[in-house]
């Protein structure tokens, strides 16, 4: 039985390192290019070992998505968790977004920004993986601004989902324009917009503080 445990303990370590390595190349190559034999190259490990922990290329892609998920929750949602509910925790999961995607917690940038171009018109278990998780962080998003509403910390008529999609779609702009031009200018000007966007929502400026003053080109 020790002898047993031992085995799945070393097989369960083996498969969070390869993942590891699995997340950051889909982030930079995609995930079509994110075969066992490639993943196999740049892990340094066999292909029948990968083979032996995934099976296949589409098993490799869902344990990939899930591992980059639990990344991205460790990274940004989890610290947000300790700020209460409504505008100081949207500031948290904003200012935590963009210093994700600034400090490449993926090298790739954000793995989902850089994964979802790809399979948008895929249809299969793939892209409805990767909807979940952009789902999740949209309705989580939109959660946490609903609270500023029925707190009266903005406005009564403001809407939650469409504050989410344009949060995001600042995030993600940045996020991509960052990676393409070698700066960090973009986050300035993400930051700006959600900072006069939560403003013109109303939201009070000692609670947008946080997000207002972070200088990204010197983060």
């Amino acid at each position: 039985m020790i002898e047993t445990d031992g085995r799945r303990l070393k097989g369960d370590a083996s498969r969070r390192l390869v993942l590891d390595r699995a997340v950051d190349l889909a982030s930079v190559e995609g995930l079509d290019g994110l075969s066992i034999g490639r993943l196999a190259e740049a892990a340094h490990v066999s292909k029948s070992g990968v083979a032996t922990l995934f099976g296949s290329k589409e098993r490799l892609q869902l344990a990939a998505i899930e591992a980059a998920r639990l990344r991205f929750v460790a990274s940004v949602i989890e610290p947000a968790r300790g700020e209460p509910r409504g505008i100081r925790r949207i500031v948290a999961l904003l200012d935590g977004w963009i210093a994700y995607s600034r400090g490449r917690v993926f090298a790739g940038g954000c793995f989902f920004a850089a994964t979802t171009a790809e399979f948008d018109s895929k249809p299969g278990p793939v892209r409805d993986a990767l909807a979940a998780a952009m789902g999740e962080w949209n309705g989580y998003i939109a959660a946490s601004f609903g609270y500023a509403v029925a707190q009266g910390e903005v406005g009564a008529d403001e809407d939650p989902e469409q504050f989410a999609f344009e949060a995001t779609a600042l995030l993600d702009a940045a996020n991509t324009r960052s990676l393409l031009g070698g700066s960090n200018l973009p986050y300035v000007f993400a930051r700006r917009a959600l900072v006069a966007r939560l403003r013109a929502a109303g939201a009070d400026d000692a609670l947008v503080a946080r997000l207002a003053e972070v200088d990204d080109l010197t983060a």
